[in-house]
């Protein structure tokens, strides 16, 4: 499917906003680290971007001011690199062992009673996302009482 790049971006943001954080997955999903390696540079390095402007000015003087906003672009240019990364990702089918698994877990989960209204026909990586999250929400919530 083609999307134009602020598409890509869009879905690579709900790409790792879907993703959930659960440390075991790590061991079954490779995507688990990119996504976690992803979250880490869209949180820090907005913040470092201005860490590295103001201190190159502070320490500076205005001529530097060029090479110090080249920098902070550079920074700034991370988390959106993650995000596009990500949306292609995203955007990827799934190969055929895992779209496999991918089609015996919801059909599992529509038997058991559940209603997952989720694309069983050449799966993409935002549908496994889907999944996890539905599954885990479904299944790792706190008992009450």
């Amino acid at each position: 499917m083609k999307l134009s790049l602020l598409e890509i971006i869009s879905l690579g943001r709900k790409y790792i906003n879907l993703w959930p954080t659960r440390a075991e997955l790590g061991e079954y999903f490779v995507e688990y680290q990119a996504v976690k390696v992803s979250r880490l540079v869209c949180k820090v390095m907005p913040g470092l971007a201005l860490f590295c402007l103001i201190l190159q000015l502070y320490f500076g003087s205005t001529a530097v001011l060029p090479q110090a906003l080249l920098y902070s672009l550079c920074i700034l240019s991370f988390p959106l690199q993650a995000l596009i990364l990500m949306g292609i990702k995203a955007d990827k089918f799934l190969p055929p062992a895992l779209a496999n698994w991918y089609k015996e877990s919801v059909a599992r989960v529509n038997q058991s009673g559940g209603d997952i209204k989720l694309s069983t026909q050449r799966p993409r990586y935002l549908d496994l996302a889907q999944l996890l999250n539905i599954t885990f929400q479904k299944s790792y919530k706190p008992s009450e009482g």
